[in-house]
Order: C-alpha cells, then sequence, then structure tokens
C-alpha cells in the first residue's frame, strides 16, 4: 500500500508538467471545449491529472449524477476497502464458510484473464456492475499487470491483497468449479434459504460460458446474487449492454448515462490511468511524432488468420477503406514532383500493428508519390511485436502505450472484433472507421463503415429471455442496444436509434 501511494504522488508532479507542455489542440477543436478535468476530479486524486488528455479536448461531459455516485463510491470504497474493520470481518466469512447477507461491505473480486483490451473491458465492466450493486471492486492483478495502471480510487487501493484466502483457488476456475452460480443452479438449488448460502460464488463469464452461467445477466437473479457477500468474476466478454436489458437497473442507468453510449469513455477515463512508465512511453511518443500535426489519423490492424502474415489483402482493404472515405489524402500516381501550397495540412498516421509491413506499405505510398491536395504525411508506428505476448509485461506496457496514443487521434480506422481497437475508440470518444472482416482472404466490399457509437461490443450476449426462457433477439428490445456492426450477433449501446 505504501508503495502504491508513493508511486501515486511522485506521479504528480510529471502528470501536471506533461499535461501544460502538450495540450496542443488542433485550431478546429477550440470551440468545443469542456471541463477536461470533469470526471476525473471526482477521484480526489493526483493521478486525476494524467486524463487530461494531450492535444485533445473532451467532447462529452458525465452527468453531475454520474460524478456523484462515484464520489459516493469512494467513500464506501474507503470503508470497505482491504484491511479495513469491514473487509477484515467479511473476509472471515470465506474461512468459516458461512454467509452473512446482512454484512455492510459487498465484493466483487475481478480475476485478471485474456489479453490486454479484454481486461480493460471486463474490469470496466465489472465496476459498472459493482457501482449498481453498491459492492467493492477488487482486482487480482495477476503477474502482468502490475505496473500498468496508476490507483484510482482515494486512499484504499482496489488491489486484492496477497493474503486472501481464496487466491490459490482461483488457479483452477473454469464453468465446471463447484462453487460456480452456473452449477449452484445445475443443481437446483436456487431457492434455497439465506442461511445455506455460501460465502462466495464464482460467476464464469468468459466466451464459453453455458446456458446456466448467463443467468448472471438475468434481472431475477439478481436478488439471490444481492445476498452473498462475495462475488469472484472472471470474463473476457464486456457485458455493459446486457446490464442496461435488466429492468431493475433500468432506472439508475439513465441517470448515470443520459447519452447511452458514453459508459467506457467516461469510466474507462475514470477507472484507467497510465503509470508513470507507461506514461512516459506516450507522452514523449506523441511529443516526438504527433504533437505538431494539423491532423492525427489512427489505424490499428488486427488481423484474426491464423496463417503467417502479413497478407496483401489486409493492406488492400486498409488503402480501400481509408481511400473511399477520405480518411488518408489520395495520392497522384502520375506525379512525382511536390507542389508547395501554403495550405499545406500536415497529417500524421499512426499505426498500430503486430506486423511492420502494413506500416511500411503506407509509408511508401507517401514517400514515392505527393499528395493530390499538397497535403504532407508523415506515417509512424511505435512497435512491431509479431506475435501478441498476452502475459508479457513489457509487450503489455507497449500495448497499453499505443491504445491510448490511438485514442488521442482525431480520426481512427480500427480492426473489426478487435478489443485493443474498442479500448482506444471509447477512451478517445471517436466513433471509427471499422474493417470488416475478411471470411476468405479477400478484400471486403464494402471495406469499411463508420461506428454506430463508441462503446465496445459485446461479443458473447445470451440469445434468449430470462423469463420466458426462450429464443429472443435481445439486440431488438429496446432502442439503446443493438447488434455490432462487426459481429451481427453482438450488442453494444447507441445513443439515437433515430441515427441508425
Amino acid at each position: 500500500m505504501l508503495k502504491v501511494l508513493v508511486a501515486s504522488l511522485a506521479a504528480f508532479p510529471l502528470l501536471v508538467t506533461l499535461t501544460l507542455v502538450l495540450q496542443n489542440p488542433p485550431t478546429n477543436r477550440i470551440g468545443e471545449v469542456f471541463e477536461a478535468s470533469a470526471l476525473e476530479n471526482a477521484a480526489h486524486n493526483v493521478t486525476s491529472f494524467n486524463a487530461a488528455y494531450v492535444g485533445r479536448y473532451w467532447l462529452y461531459k458525465p452527468s453531475s449524477y454520474l460524478l456523484s455516485r462515484l464520489r459516493s463510491y469512494e467513500d464506501l470504497h474507503k470503508l470497505c476497502g482491504p484491511y479495513t474493520k469491514s473487509y477484515n470481518r467479511t473476509q472471515k466469512l470465506l474461512k468459516s464458510h458461512l454467509n452473512a447477507s446482512s454484512t455492510k461491505c459487498k465484493y466483487v473480486v475481478w480475476i485478471s484473464y485474456s489479453g490486454l483490451g479484454n481486461r480493460v473491458l471486463t474490469l470496466t465492466s465489472a465496476f459498472l456492475y459493482a457501482l449498481l450493486t453498491n459492492r467493492v471492486l477488487l482486482v487480482d492483478q495477476g503477474k502482468d499487470m502490475t505496473d500498468l495502471f496508476c490507483e484510482p480510487f482515494p486512499e484504499k487501493s482496489w488491489v486484492l491483497p496477497v493474503d486472501f484466502p481464496l487466491k490459490e483457488t482461483f488457479k483452477i476456475l473454469s464453468q465446471y468449479f463447484p462453487h460456480s452460480y452456473g452449477n449452484m443452479l445445475k443443481k437446483n438449488i436456487s431457492n434455497t434459504s439465506t442461511v445455506s448460502l455460501p460465502s462466495y460464488l464464482y460467476l464464469h463469464l468468459a466466451h464459453d460460458y453455458d446456458d446456466q452461467d448467463k443467468h448472471f445477466l438475468c434481472d431475477q437473479d439478481q436478488t439471490l446474487l444481492s445476498r452473498v457477500p462475495w462475488l469472484i468474476m472472471k470474463s473476457d466478454l464486456y457485458f455493459v449492454p446486457s446490464l442496461f436489458l435488466m429492468p431493475s437497473f433500468e432506472q439508475e442507468l439513465s441517470k448515470l448515462f443520459p447519452h447511452k453510449d458514453t459508459v467506457f469513455h467516461h469510466l474507462g477515463r475514470y477507472l484507467f490511468h497510465p503509470s508513470n512508465h507507461v506514461w512516459g512511453l506516450i507522452t514523449r511518443y506523441y511529443q516526438a511524432y504527433l504533437a505538431k500535426a494539423d491532423e492525427r489519423i489512427g489505424i490499428q490492424i488486427r488481423n484474426f488468420d491464423t496463417r503467417p502474415g502479413p497478407f496483401q489483402y489486409v493492406i488492400d482493404q486498409v488503402l480501400a477503406c481509408t481511400l473511399k472515405y477520405k480518411v488518408l489524402p489520395q495520392v497522384d500516381w502520375k506525379r512525382t514532383i511536390v507542389t508547395q501550397s501554403e495550405k499545406a495540412n500536415l497529417k500524421a498516421i499512426l499505426i498500430t500493428s503486430l506486423s511492420s509491413r502494413y506500416f511500411e506499405n503506407v509509408r511508401n505510398m507517401y514517400w514515392e508519390h505527393p499528395t493530390v491536395n499538397g497535403d504532407v504525411v508523415e506515417v509512424f508506428q511505435p512497435s512491431q511485436e509479431q506475435f501478441q505476448h498476452t502475459k508479457n509485461r513489457l509487450h503489455n506496457n507497449k500495448a497499453w502505450a499505443e491504445m491510448y496514443l490511438l485514442s488521442l487521434t482525431d480520426v481512427s480506422v480500427t480492426s473489426a472484433w478487435s478489443t485493443f481497437g474498442y479500448v482506444a475508440q471509447g477512451l478517445g470518444g471517436l466513433k471509427p472507421w471499422i474493417l470488416y472482416k475478411s471470411d476468405n482472404q479477400t478484400t471486403p466490399n464494402p471495406p469499411c463503415r463508420q461506428a454506430m457509437s463508441m462503446e465496445p461490443c459485446f461479443h458473447a450476449p445470451p440469445l434468449y429471455d430470462c423469463k420466458t426462457k426462450k429464443g429472443i433477439d435481445n439486440g431488438a428490445l429496446v432502442p439503446h442496444v443493438r447488434h455490432c456492426e462487426d459481429m451481427s450477433w453482438g450488442l453494444k449501446l447507441v445513443d439515437n436509434h433515430d441515427e441508425l
């Protein structure tokens, strides 16, 4: 805890200085300035300075009710956080296997699982659920998340203590775990009395969850779950859209988020502050390569083809999308001499990909040919890791820095199904052009479309009605929950269905 506090205090002068030095908004955004620190000020802690984004201002303001509820949560976290009297008392229930549903403090324990993009999205989902159910969120960071983020809550850490009684159990958690909620339903004991309920339940919310596990997302099941002091959650899914389909949460969510498509934008910026090391990667790169540009364009390329790449059809798709929809300036394929123009704009293209070949193709195009309108184009790629190393700390540091850098761009292009892209667009308040997933190693036609909202996609939502237990199209129940652009069966939040 002392190390966390020292690290946070050490970040203070650096973050203040960098924020002041690096704010260099494009002129067309000056009239769009809002209070950039409004949501972060709700945290009352020094790390909030890093979210006054480099060279970018908010286009969305959090509701006053959301700010109020976050402050209330902080008070609850301070009361119930690690090693408080309430925490110590509730933790004893795990050792005695007793249930005390009347305990003042109840918890959601989030377990680090899957890739970094998935972790950011699921941690946000877990926090929103904690906020809605008056639980305290504790984070089991694993071995590769300890130097990614600063502490988001004042005074009390969100990190699960190393002496937590169930730590060793985390290694064997799966949908077949005896204490899982799904298994409890299979044994038909959901109508048991409070006394017989366990002190904790495991929530298996990963992509392979079954119909019983999915009952966590049913409104009527929340009454029983509310009586369990400890909920242990493992997930690789952004299940927020299903929370918006629960009647018991409907009124609260409407007050928290009058604009339905800002959930991850606000909560993500509130929760995830880069550590000093990652913040250094971000600010040095931004200052060196992006700060002076008139426009910053982000292109995130993630390919799920299992064959060794890179692939020509991918670069063809990227160029087909960006040139067709004028995300990138057209080049003059016939001329080789640049015509100087006083009105020429400097465009910086930031490409993130495991491969360097896509970057090289775009860079060479603008190196070998002038633009039609005289714009000057610079192309950059921070890293080329070749392969995803999910549990490598340095790899995750770079990935987090690149997500953040992408969020600072003015226009973005992202890959279908990619949680990396979802995080960047949500943090930056961007509605990206989404590259459709290719099913036959050819460029799709059309190659892309612009997103309906900046919200991430819930990749594996339930496909049934909790009450009737029959199949249903959950993307047609309410105007603000629709199917995703890049995954026809997925769900995402949108603000105004009239715009679809």
